[in-house]
């Protein structure tokens, strides 16, 4: 979303007549977009905001801004107190840029923090100036209701809104006249999308015809509502990828009711059951919290067994971090010591590893339809790109370049990697046809 959001605010001041530049030092204004989810994403805003603090004192003209989730939760402190910054800007509020722009000219501290029930920048192209040129996210709503007690989310980006089903269209077709060839949909809760009568699995449906070699991923949905008719939708269109990201954030029943996230853990597991019975081969990832509030050793066990029930092929692990707000800071107590939490991460961690090198171990042999996103990290001498099922693949450059698509066969792996050797060019349409009848 951060991403996203980003590329809205390029818009915004790309029309001012505002160009991008490639450090701090070139640049009058710097905006810092930050995120409110978990303490360490502050912790690395507010050291690098002191660091652009030094740059102030050598060019006394430059702007520093902070933007989206953090700017909400924190103007007062991040203004008056610190003196770290001269504009806040909510994540409703990016339209008014210019203006907050013109007030620090005339000398004044600029925030405009307000949310909004209607704000979806659904007439705003979105400028892509950094990125790999193959893979964009196009947001498709804004906010969330859930309130889940550890998430901040709903009181700094708002209530939940969606986006006209013509303005996503339009931003995939621009996306598509670009060269780009992987699309991630965007929302807090994307199952939740509703415009008039278009619910989501209708947009994926709309998405996936624009272009059929543009393959379409989503992120992130919701246990609770999850709508059967997309996954058979998954299943019968080939450029719907294979993988979806299914937060349980944890693993007993108990714990989900505290989180109040409704489902049972029977519940979650009888919705992966059903993504596989319709989807065969389908990936899965997932978010898991250690540490939340009152968690006691049994509930911990549950969710290193949902785990390895599921053997989920990617997961985000975190330690639980209270934030501000929120109704478990209201109402719990974040009791469960630093070194148990650290202990209980450590455990699922290697778990989860673990679990992915089988998996990955059991790709050997297997074909894939690869996306180069660009070069190995490693070696200029190698590409990289992603599966569809969401899965990093490393093989030999040969004549192959960015934005193609590759069949490979997967020769070697590790627990986040799969090593391949490329057997040709192909497309999605050429490799998912169905097998010609002899």
């Amino acid at each position: 979303m951060n991403f996203a959001d980003s590329e809205v605010v390029n818009s915004i001041l790309l029309d001012e007549g505002m160009v991008p530049v490639q450090t701090a030092e070139e640049a009058d204004v710097i905006f810092v977009n930050t995120c409110s989810i978990r303490e360490n994403a502050e912790t690395r805003v507010w050291n690098r905001l002191k660091e652009f603090r030094s740059l102030k004192k050598e060019n006394k003209k430059l702007t520093v801004g902070v933007l989206g989730c953090m700017a909400e939760r924190i103007k007062d402190r991040i203004i008056d107190q610190e003196q770290l910054v001269d504009i806040v800007v909510g994540p409703d509020a990016y339209r008014d840029i210019p203006n907050l722009l013109a007030e620090v000219e005339d000398g004044r501290k600029a925030v405009n923090v307000l949310l909004s029930l209607e704000e979806t920048y659904a007439d705003i192209s979105p400028v892509r100036t950094s990125g790999n040129g193959v893979s964009a996210f196009v947001s498709i709503m804004r906010g969330c209701d859930n309130m889940c007690a550890f998430c901040v989310v709903p009181f700094t980006r708002g209530r939940e809104r969606s986006r006209p089903l013509e303005s996503i269209l339009r931003e995939i077709r621009e996306l598509s006249d670009q060269g780009y060839k992987e699309v991630t949909l965007l929302g807090q809760n994307v199952n939740s999308y509703k415009y008039e009568d278009i619910d989501f699995t209708r947009l994926m449906d709309e998405a996936s015809k624009v272009n059929s070699e543009i393959r379409f991923r989503f992120s992130s949905p919701h246990p609770k509502d999850f709508p059967e008719p997309l996954l058979h939708l998954i299943a019968e269109r080939p450029n719907l990828c294979n993988y979806i990201h299914i937060p349980a954030q944890a693993g007993s029943s108990s714990m989900l009711e505290r989180m109040r996230r409704p489902y049972t853990r029977e519940q979650y597991l009888s919705l992966i059951e059903r993504m596989r019975e319709i989807i065969p081969g389908v990936s899965l990832s997932t978010d898991i919290i250690a540490g939340f509030c009152d968690e006691t050793e049994e509930e911990h066990h549950d969710t290193m067994t949902l785990m390895e029930i599921v053997e989920y092929d990617l997961a985000y692990m975190f330690a639980y971090s209270e934030r501000e707000r929120t109704l478990a800071h209201r109402k719990y107590e974040d009791n469960v010591p630093e070194d148990v939490k650290k202990r209980r991460l450590t455990e699922i961690i290697q778990q989860q590893m673990a679990i992915q090198e089988k998996n990955n171990k059991a790709e050997i042999g297997n074909r894939h339809l690869v996306l180069v996103e660009g070069e190995s990290k490693r070696s200029a001498e190698q590409l990289s790109g992603r599966t569809d099922t969401n899965k990093m693949v490393v093989f030999d450059r040969k004549d192959f370049k960015k934005g193609d698509y590759v069949e490979v066969e997967i020769t070697d792996c590790t627990s986040a990697t799969l090593i391949a050797k490329p057997v040709a060019k192909s497309s999605i349409t050429e490799f998912f046809a169905e097998p010609a009848l002899v």
